[in-house]
């Protein structure tokens, strides 16, 4: 696999302080963002110097520095008082397998499975150890919803048991075929929920059966996010269950047969509304053990102050997260540089913020680069918690996450933004660029719950991140095929950023992001939520 050279680090670098200087801005015009700035602070950020941006890693420490120090160097304004930080207090985790005992046992005997290979595990509550002679219960998806009068629980009691479920919601049917979204999946069925439902039952763990269509990503995936990592949690706050997993779907299957269940049988009850927990003859015995420890990391914020005396108490946010998974393992290639997911986002928003800068908006504009966000969307959660500017005051959060790195478009993503009167304000962005929203299409993956906006979103900020169009300018079936071969390379070694590649979408997307969020930062009131919106709340704070 070959590397960045060191020089072209270096050039990137240095191209990305001269950039931050132009020789003769005119404040009073509107300039366009440039792929110069934006590949120079691609380069860097996705290089082999920063070790992948890795959460309480020395390559994070070094990311959060450069992007404090480009925001002092474009002249923008602390977004923390006089710091461009806002502190993120994390609980680090990781498992150590050779240490614990944890097994599986069904039929009366434990089954031959490896960590890792098999099933993954940690502690969700932060401590150390835990020891477990807990039963297995398949609760079906997990799900209690009252919007779609669906209960997987029946008021079962639940405490101190380990809950087997399933991903993704239940499925529509041709009598229901809009229950739960229809083929779009809903936060019921993100991961995150069902960790924080069996919480709320009082469960002593989880452990989600695995499938590439109903997670939306193969295995490999999990095994990278949970095998021999730190994974992290927020250190305030309610913590999780004492264990939280992963298993395949064929150890799945391995561990209902020695229980004497039918796993598709059981799966095809657990489509039902009158579902009940079904009781597996199983139970989790043995030890696990965890390293832990306490981190602060950082999210960046910095503002481009507003013109107007009124409306500049109020904000436009736009967002991207600066992680990735830093450094793995100990053979090979160990540094996830993460070009794509999200050195593009964050290097979008400095190109960006260079341009706002020479021509502000009248409510103030933040550039807010958060922590953690492949460990659940941590540092979003945390600015919500204790947001720098008053969610009351904040406009909208226009999220910027794996940009189009292939070629321009005819059409942007905007999924997420019908819920809202942002969705008017894109169409209008769009065509005066020339461009169309791309057509809606079930959100298979739950994409809007799994970026850093729905952390607004939930608190009743207007919210989406703004994704690529595929209606490619040039070589349109040449540049499908680049754009769909990204999945083979999502969360590997190999997201590296290439110097040949045509970023021509993304200063596209950067300049869309930044035009809309100057129709919402000119716009005479503060975007509100489409009435019946399940987030549809007041803004917190």
């Amino acid at each position: 696999m070959t590397k960045m050279k060191t020089s072209l680090v270096a050039s990137a670098l240095a191209m990305s302080f001269a950039l931050a200087f132009p020789a003769h801005a005119d404040a009073g015009k509107t300039a366009g963002v440039q792929e110069a700035p934006l590949r120079a602070h691609l380069a860097f950020l996705a290089s082999d110097l920063l070790e992948g941006r890795g959460t309480g890693q020395r390559g994070g420490d070094l990311t959060v520095a450069y992007l404090e120090t480009q925001a002092m160097a474009l002249g923008l304004k602390p977004g923390n008082g006089n710091s461009f930080r806002q502190s993120v207090m994390i609980a680090g985790v990781k498992t150590q397998p050779a240490d614990s005992t944890l097994k599986l046992e069904a039929g009366g005997k434990a089954l031959d499975i490896a960590f890792g290979k098999d099933w993954v595990f940690a502690p969700g509550d932060a401590t150390a150890s835990h020891s477990f002679n807990a039963d297995l219960v398949f609760v079906g998806y997990g799900i209690t919803a009252p919007d779609e009068q669906w209960n997987d629980y029946k008021g079962t009691d639940l405490k101190g048991k380990i809950l087997v479920m399933m991903v993704n919601d239940p499925q529509p049917t041709a009598e229901q075929p809009n229950r739960f979204n229809g083929k779009g999946l809903t936060y019921y069925g993100r991961w995150t929920y069902k960790f924080e439902e069996a919480k709320r039952q009082g469960a002593a763990g989880v452990l989600l059966i695995h499938t590439t269509p109903s997670a939306s990503y193969g295995w490999s995936v999990i095994q990278n996010s949970w095998s021999g990592v730190e994974r992290f949690q927020l250190a305030a706050g309610t913590l999780g269950t004492q264990l939280q997993g992963w298993m395949t779907e064929d150890t799945a299957r391995s561990l209902f047969t020695a229980a004497g269940q039918d796993l598709d049988a059981l799966r095809a009850v657990a489509e039902k509304k009158d579902f009940k927990p079904v009781p597996l003859a199983a139970r989790l015995n043995g030890d696990m053990r965890a390293a832990v420890r306490k981190v602060e990391q950082f999210n960046v914020a910095a503002v481009v102050p507003g013109t107007d005396a009124k409306l500049k108490d109020e904000v436009v946010i736009y967002s991207a997260h600066w992680d990735h998974l830093g450094k793995q393992g100990d053979s090979g290639d160990t540094i996830f540089n993460g070009a794509v997911d999200n050195a593009s986002g964050s290097a979008a928003l400095l190109a960006m913020a260079q341009q706002a800068k020479l021509a502000p908006a009248k409510r103030s504009q933040m550039f807010l680069w958060v922590a953690a966000e492949e460990q659940g969307l941590l540092g979003s959660a945390a600015y919500a918690a204790t947001p720098l500017w008053p969610l009351a005051k904040t406009a909208a959060n226009l999220n910027l996450d794996s940009l189009n790195f292939v070629g321009a478009t005819r059409d942007i993503g905007t999924q997420g933004s019908e819920r809202t009167e942002l969705g008017k304000l894109a169409e209008t962005a769009a065509k005066a660029m020339g461009m169309k929203i791309a057509e809606a299409e079930p959100d298979l993956a739950g994409g809007y719950f799994r970026s850093d906006h729905f952390n607004f979103a939930k608190n009743g900020v207007p919210a989406f991140s703004i994704e690529s169009g595929s209606d490619y300018i040039k070589d349109p079936a040449g540049a499908k095929a680049k754009a769909q071969a990204y999945g083979k390379r999502y969360h590997q070694a190999s997201d590296e950023y290439d110097a040949s590649w045509d970023l021509s979408g993304m200063v596209q997307t950067a300049q869309y992001a930044l035009n809309l969020g100057r129709l919402i930062a000119n716009g005479a009131k503060l975007p509100e939520w489409k009435a019946g919106d399940a987030f549809a709340v007041p803004r917190n704070k």
